[in-house]
């Protein structure tokens, strides 16, 4: 029999949360920079990134004594159009940009899910859905600063797709071996992808670097990071922590990239943001109230 695991102390809870929001940011800045200053294509990117993804979770499952054997075919093929739809969106879209629209369809994703299924929002939640609805459309609407409109198409999928994986891995088991699990199964769909589009494969040392960067280091041991303090965080903490994440993406965009988040960015992002917030806070609440 294992040995409970013991509660990260105060200070290792917030190291390892700020790695982790810092990975989730990482993974558009590295994809935004590969794909807009090397030469890697994006079905290369994706396929190096899930399967570098895959080994170091697999790694990191088999030092802790278990087997990847977590997952199934359909998470792993949500996985899969996740990170397609991302590097492919990320050919046209700024890393903050990128990032706000997928945070945006995530969230509306598994609020919709949970609308569906009869879960009822209240007064409060309703005009978050509504002022967060009304950032994406504002953000999305004709104008100078529109994001392209096939690289937004792209990552609002890529969104409804991570939605759907994280909705499909509630309650089942590790999540760590888990998701290392749907990394391997993930592999034959990207390996196909780059086939389709072999006639525009390219790739040189750098864009491989990043590819490989984000696969074992903003996926792999960041999804390992997070899964490591989630237990030590109340519900509506988690939720709270990971509206951070397009926020950090807009500021490395900036300081690393040189992208200027404009005006309407800046408006649209405190909408669905602030919006989402007021929607999947009291409901978190709720639930650990309930426990």
């Amino acid at each position: 029999m294992r040995a409970p695991a013991v509660p990260p102390s105060p200070v290792r809870l917030i190291v390892l949360v700020a790695l982790a929001m810092l990975a989730f940011a990482g993974n558009s800045l590295l994809c935004r920079l590969a794909l807009r200053d090397t030469a890697i294509d994006a079905a290369s990117f994706t396929t190096l990134r899930l399967v570098s993804g895959a080994l170091a979770l697999w790694l990191i499952v088999r030092l802790r004594g278990r087997a990847a054997a977590g997952g199934d075919w359909r998470s792993a093929f949500a996985l899969f159009v996740y990170a397609a739809g991302f590097s492919f969106a990320y050919l046209a879209l700024e890393a903050g940009t990128g990032a706000l629209l997928l945070f945006g369809a995530v969230q509306t994703t598994m609020i919709g899910h949970g609308l569906v299924r009869g879960e009822g929002l209240r007064g409060p939640q309703w005009l978050g859905l509504a002022l967060a609805m009304g950032g994406l459309v504002g953000l999305l609407l004709p104008g100078v600063s529109t994001p392209p409109p096939a690289g937004a198409a792209l990552m609002l999928c890529a969104g409804a797709a991570w939605g759907v994986y994280s909705l499909r891995g509630r309650g089942a088991g590790d999540p760590t071996a888990v998701t290392a699990g749907n990394f391997l199964r993930a592999v034959p769909f990207a390996l196909a992808l780059s086939a389709l589009c072999v006639a525009r494969a390219s790739m040189d040392a750098v864009g491989v670097a990043y590819a490989l960067a984000s696969g074992m280091l903003t996926s792999g041991i960041g999804y390992a990071i997070w899964y490591a303090a989630l237990p030590s965080l109340r519900a509506a903490s988690a939720a709270t922590i990971q509206l951070s994440v397009p926020a950090l993406a807009a500021f490395g965009g900036a300081l690393l990239l040189g992208e200027t988040p404009g005006l309407r960015l800046l408006l649209a992002s405190g909408a669905i943001l602030g919006g989402i917030a007021m929607v999947i806070l009291p409901g978190a609440r709720t639930a650990q109230r309930s426990r």
